[in-house]
């Protein structure tokens, strides 16, 4: 891995990650599930290695009848069907320990779980769930190998889903979630098949809850009904090429006078709202902009080719990713590269790297 700053030389550093899931049946009708990542790194100019672990998964899973499953254990409880921001993602808040890619896909999967008890009801072409989430301590860890419960489960949490397909061509959800000092937010989420090529999205979610600033800096209460939104489409061609545009709408997040403003100022708080938010995995300005390519097979079998933007529509920074990955049987080989630009207190001109190139090889036993 090669960073560079743009003030100095460049950086280097390697990673070495063990990745391991196991899903099998030990009785009739039960599941264990454990899913764990280990990063080992080590970063150019700091002593020593970081290491990381992360256990993403450790559950039972109970299936009275083909319709009833019960789960018990920490669980990744995904939702959403947008791409680039997930407003019903109840769950994501704090779940990073170790950000290996800006990918989505990577940021989903490689996250902590939450204990939690969970049900569903399954029937043809929708499904009922609840799930419960207790308190089980009160501090994250910055523990390397530490299962940080303080991180996922520092209050009760609750959330209940009903999905039901109303055709071929629409599949609807609706989601209710809620906590120990946070009001009901409700969900929505629609995925509408246009086309044999395209689908289009959309994903909200509105509550009464605190902006970010107020939530950040402790500032006094302003707790209002907001509204989080993405939306937009996928197109994919008969050549194998996807292509997604995504507008993002985060009503806690400052618009633009505010962001400007906060900007401008003492330089502390700006740092705090920005590490509350990247720990919330909620955007700093109300809109932004993301687009996703991927073209699978591209001129040659097993060449997979993607392509990610993010724009804030505010200060008009950016962040760009490329990854070229080929794929044998038992062995992936992917070239990687991060270019962040914008002024340096906007959104992405901020961050430290300003380009990242690597090179990732994963084998899988």
């Amino acid at each position: 891995m090669r960073q560079s700053t743009g003030a100095g030389a460049p950086q280097h550093g390697e990673r070495l990650s063990f990745d391991v899931r196991y899903d099998g049946s030990f009785a009739a009708g039960w599941r264990a599930v454990v899913a764990d990542r280990l990063d080992v790194n080590r970063l150019g100019n700091v002593a020593g290695n970081t290491n990381v672990n992360t256990l993403k998964e450790a559950y039972l899973s109970w299936q009275a009848t083909p319709e009833r499953v019960a789960d018990l254990g920490r669980i990744n409880a995904r939702h959403g069907v947008a791409m680039g921001y997930n407003p019903t993602d109840y769950f994501r808040a704090g779940a990073l320990r170790w950000i290996v890619s800006p990918d989505p896909a990577s940021l989903r999967e490689n996250r902590l779980g939450s204990v939690m008890l969970r049900g569903q009801k399954l029937w043809d072409g929708g499904s009922v769930s609840a799930l419960y989430s207790p308190k089980l301590a009160d501090q994250p860890s910055t523990g390397a190998y530490s299962v940080d419960l303080g991180a996922t489960n520092r209050r009760d949490r609750w959330l209940a889903a009903f999905s039901q397909r109303l055709s071929e061509q629409i599949s609807p959800q609706f989601l209710v979630s809620g906590g120990t000092g946070q009001s009901a937010q409700l969900g929505f989420n629609l995925a509408l098949l246009l086309n044999k090529a395209t689908v289009a999205f959309a994903e909200w979610s509105g509550g009464r809850t605190r902006s970010l600033l107020a939530q950040a800096l402790a500032r006094p209460e302003d707790a209002a009904f907001r509204s989080r939104l993405a939306a937009g489409f996928t197109y994919t061609t008969e050549s194998n090429v996807s292509l997604t545009l995504e507008y993002e709408y985060n009503g806690t997040g400052l618009d633009r006078d505010g962001w400007n403003e906060l900007r401008r100022g003492p330089p502390a708080a700006y740092g705090v709202y920005r590490s509350f938010a990247a720990k919330l995995q909620e955007p700093v300005t109300r809109e932004n902009l993301f687009f996703h390519a991927t073209w699978t097979d591209a001129m040659v079998r097993h060449l997979d080719l993607t392509a990610m933007v993010r724009y804030n529509v505010a200060d008009h920074s950016r962040l760009q990713w490329l990854e070229a990955r080929y794929h044998w049987t038992r062995v992936d080989l992917a070239l990687q590269a991060q270019r962040n630009d914008g002024d340096p207190s906007s959104d992405f001109g901020a961050l430290p790297e300003r380009r990242t190139l690597q090179a990732v090889l994963r084998y899988f036993f």
